[in-house]
């Protein structure tokens, strides 16, 4: 995850609350979803970012994730992720999310 975005994600979860906040991911590979979990969750494992120490435990999830593909409308995710799915890891993407989400979530 760039300087940037961890920057933003930092700022939104002052502002709303890391209880409040969703980190939803699109990575094309489970270890590149698996560093940006591991980043809103437990902070930046390259300590260069200004998530570096800072451990929000956000709740994070995969775009290929069950979870977020019944909570939205079914056209609209085949039109949107569809394709990507058939190409993906996804069984790969969603044991590293879970791991992930069982060792630093907290919400």
């Amino acid at each position: 995850m760039d300087l940037e975005n961890q920057n933003r994600v930092k700022t939104l979860t002052e502002k709303y609350g890391a209880e409040n906040m969703l980190i939803l991911l699109g990575a094309a590979e489970a270890e590149s979803a698996g560093l940006a979990a591991e980043t809103v969750t437990n902070g930046d494992p390259t300590f260069a970012g200004p998530l570096a120490g800072v451990q929000l435990g956000l709740k994070v999830y995969h775009a290929v994730e069950p979870e977020f593909k019944d909570a939205v409308n079914p056209d609209v995710y085949d039109e949107q992720v569809g394709m990507m799915e058939m190409v993906l890891d996804v069984d790969g993407i969603v044991e590293e999310m879970n791991n992930i989400r069982s060792e630093f979530c907290k919400y």
